[in-house]
């Protein structure tokens, strides 16, 4: 047809013969290959931008033996609707996306919650490098699963029961002993702990942990309100406030080893007419959104989403270029808000 634009597909022999040197020769040169010379790789460049040349990255990764590409599996409690996963995991898993695409990976993200549908294969289908898993502790059916994945499997994981794992995790220790410091510079004393010493959960356990050295520290004895397991956190949060409130037991601040707990907490501490901050202090672990739109909004441990997705990845292509790392803490800051004194 008149006008119509016909499209010439540049190929690497047309930058090899642009700049007279062979085809091999432009595909190191425009890999960075040391041994091609200064003034060599400088008049294959040349050529390439003159002929506006780009490179094939996809065949380049597969000459590489590498896809480009790495997994991130979202670990779920078995038949739960996506929309109530734990907003935490959203902004883990947005930082990780973040961060590979920042290393020059895409992403491939799978949610995963039963047997069923369990699946790591993804670096012997050829559909990724490594893997990333990140979800809730559990679920421990999937845990299993991802434990027995085949040796050379390049993967780390967020949210591990244990230590046997490649593993990323919040300075859960510190975090739980500042939260509990900022409660006793501000005059409460009687914290309890909603969460519990036994949970699947390591960092839960750690969270314990640094509340109950941060008491004694301060000559205060530890005290837990231990959570029903098996219900959504906000649920168990709620239950456990109902529990301490009719309990007789006096307290004036709780520290909750997630936000969510800490907002159920919060909701029906409130409904039962108790003054926040003033009778009774609250503060969370996660530093989810939703924690700033509470009534009050809700003083949290929020550890740097960005650098959890950062050592992840980093400690993923760690693995895939033949390091092997140990695990990787992420720094937590305090954000102060409504739920505890000025």
């Amino acid at each position: 047809m008149a006008g119509e634009r016909k499209i010439i597909r540049v190929t690497s022999f047309d930058v090899a013969e642009a700049a007279s040197v062979s085809q091999s020769t432009v595909s190191r040169a425009l890999a960075g290959d040391t041994s091609i010379s200064e003034p060599t790789r400088q008049r294959v460049m040349d050529a390439a931008r003159r002929l506006n040349y780009q490179v094939d990255e996809n065949a380049a990764r597969l000459r590489r033996g590498r896809t480009g590409t790495l997994a991130v599996v979202m670990i779920c409690r078995e038949a739960q609707d996506r929309k109530d996963i734990n907003p935490f995991y959203f902004s883990l898993l947005g930082s990780t996306c973040a961060a590979a695409s920042a290393k020059g990976y895409e992403t491939l993200v799978s949610f995963q919650d039963a047997p069923e549908n369990f699946w790591g294969h993804f670096q012997e289908r050829r559909k990724a490098d490594g893997m990333i898993v990140i979800g809730t502790t559990t679920n421990t059916k999937a845990w299993d699963y991802f434990r027995d994945m085949p040796e050379g499997t390049h993967w780390t994981c967020w949210g591990s029961p244990d230590n046997d794992m490649p593993w990323v995790r919040s300075d859960n220790l510190s975090g739980a002993t500042l939260a509990t410091r900022h409660l006793l510079v501000r005059g409460y004393k009687q914290i309890v702990c909603i969460g519990s010493a036994t949970s699947p959960q390591r960092q839960f356990q750690e969270r314990y942990e640094g509340y109950a050295e941060a008491m004694r520290s301060a000559g205060l004895k530890p005290r837990l309100q231990q959570v029903e397991s098996g219900l959504p956190r906000e649920e168990q949060g709620r239950r456990a406030a109902i529990a301490l409130a009719e309990s007789g037991m006096q307290f004036d601040a709780i520290f909750a080893v997630c936000d969510d707990m800490a907002l159920g907490a919060l909701k029906e501490l409130t409904a039962r007419g108790y003054a926040i901050p003033d009778q009774i202090g609250i503060i969370g672990f996660d530093g989810i959104r939703a924690g700033a739109w509470s009534t009050p909004p809700l003083t949290s441990i929020e550890p740097d989403f960005q650098m959890a997705g950062t050592l992840m990845v980093e400690q993923l292509l760690a693995k895939i270029n033949g390091t092997e790392g140990s695990g990787r803490r992420v720094p937590v800051k305090l954000v102060i808000r409504g739920s505890t004194r000025p």
